[in-house]
């Protein structure tokens, strides 16, 4: 007879976030999920950081010390996203929580930071298991408020403790494991919207782990999907293992099943991790025969692996994000000319720029070489210091106010008792020629030779 995990994984963005900064792997020994914090894209980076930092400990033969595997890995996490944020300063103050549980057959390893949460459901009773490490925790514990006053308390989500980069020591528990037991990891994107007594009614109805991950994630975003959402459920199983007794892995990345995989027993890496993502994916394990040992490092390597370049893409899209943000131009807006900080174009829809300033300089303003200069928009080399610049010297380039029109004048009367010209008298030889040709007269156009005035 021998324990073994059934296990599966959910992840979605939710209603309201704009992506997925959650990240989350399970595996027949490694079950981790960690929930991001720190901007649009640094919370995405940590979080995938520490989870890819974790991945090496989903082997054949877990050591002796789980706990000290646990913490070495965890501490590996904590030192990657100080070395990011060396490289690239504008990543500091990102950080994530981490909840994972390494499994060694009657015995499991329990790693925690922050506030995501790991339950178990032992006997038909329903217990957290971690302690979030929050501002309102240490309330409740003081007994300054209760439980129900922490639901609606403003700094309700104010960590205490979160893998930062900083010096931090996580809780390390060891806890048995029993045939029957099941256990939920999950970010506070579920726990929050969800009361405890729902959690635990799902946990007992469901008993297929896939089934109940996805009516937990439809539970939560019932309840508004405020945050990102991620959740493992597995079980703990003692089933017959013999030497021609088939493994049999769950669905290969599109849900369509789950199975069962060995904990004592050589086993092929039944993972998935996932990175934010703008729509919502089910990750779950894949699919397991029975292969040798060559085969299952392989696995191994390869899901390693894949956590790797998922970080690289996760580093990479928020250093490209950065990049566009650190650009300027000068446009137009509705004939307005205006300070546009990003550049022209959209991704799938989405505009890759957004008004920084507006200007009081409209494009009838301008000469005509200028109007089409700016309406292609014109590339700050500088900032925004650059862009303001651009602009200033467009301000010397305005036409000139054209002229109000002014209303007719008559000439007027010659004053009393000056003297008349003699209209019969001869002309005087000595007076200076008179020129009677018209002088050319110039219309003023409206935004070609002047503008309106305002």
């Amino acid at each position: 007879m021998t324990l073994v995990l059934r296990y599966s994984a959910r992840s979605d963005r939710g209603l309201v976030r704009q992506n997925n900064q959650d990240a989350v792997y399970a595996g027949p020994r490694l079950l981790a999920l960690a929930d991001g914090m720190g901007g649009h894209a640094a919370g995405e980076v940590a979080s995938s950081l520490v989870i890819s930092a974790l991945a090496p400990l989903d082997e054949d033969q877990p050591g002796d010390d789980l706990l000290a595997e646990l913490r070495e890995a965890t501490f590996e996490g904590n030192a990657a996203i100080t070395r990011h944020v060396a490289e690239s300063p504008d990543l500091e103050g990102m950080g994530t929580t981490l909840t994972a549980i390494l499994f060694a057959g009657t015995r499991l390893g329990l790693v925690h930071v922050g506030d995501s949460r790991c339950y178990q459901l032992r006997d038909g009773s329903f217990a957290q298991i971690t302690k979030d490490d929050t501002f309102v925790q240490s309330l409740i514990d003081e007994g300054r408020i209760t439980e129900d006053e922490a639901h609606t308390h403003p700094q309700r989500s104010l960590l205490l403790r979160a893998i930062t980069g900083a010096e931090v020591e996580p809780s390390l528990t060891i806890r048995e494991a029993r045939a029957g037991d099941r256990y939920l990891l999950c970010s506070d994107g579920l726990s929050g919207p969800v009361s405890d007594e729902t959690l635990a009614e799902t946990l007992r109805q469901y008993q297929d782990p896939r089934e109940c991950a996805d009516r937990l994630i439809e539970l939560a975003l019932r309840g508004g999907g405020p945050d990102n959402i991620t959740c493992i459920v597995a079980d703990v199983l003692d089933v017959d293992y013999g030497d021609d007794a088939p493994i049999i892995g769950g669905a290969a990345g599109d849900g369509s099943e789950d199975g069962i995989v060995g904990a004592d027993t050589a086993a092929s890496r039944a993972s998935a991790t996932t990175l934010p993502r703008a729509l919502p994916r089910r990750v779950e394990p894949a699919a397991a025969s029975h292969p040798d040992r060559p085969h299952r490092r392989t696995a191994v390597r390869v899901g390693i692996a894949v956590a790797g370049l998922l970080v690289l893409l996760a580093v990479g899209g928020w250093l490209a994000r950065s990049w566009v943000m650190q650009q300027y131009y000068v446009g137009t807006d509705s004939q307005q000319v205006v300070i546009y900080q990003g550049v022209r174009g959209s991704v799938l829809g989405v505009p890759l720029q957004t008004v920084a300033e507006r200007s009081d300089i409209t494009l009838s303003d301008l000469p005509e070489d200028a109007r089409n200069t700016v309406t292609a928009g014109i590339p700050a080399s500088n900032g925004l210091d650059g862009a303001r610049g651009t602009v200033a010297r467009l301000h010397q380039r305005m036409l000139p106010v054209c002229p109000t029109e002014q209303p007719a004048t008559t000439t007027p009367p010659a004053p009393a008792g000056a003297a008349q010209p003699d209209p019969n008298a001869p002309p005087d030889p000595n007076a200076p020629p008179t020129d009677t040709t018209p002088l050319p007269t110039v219309t003023p156009e409206p935004g070609l030779t002047c503008r309106p005035a305002s």
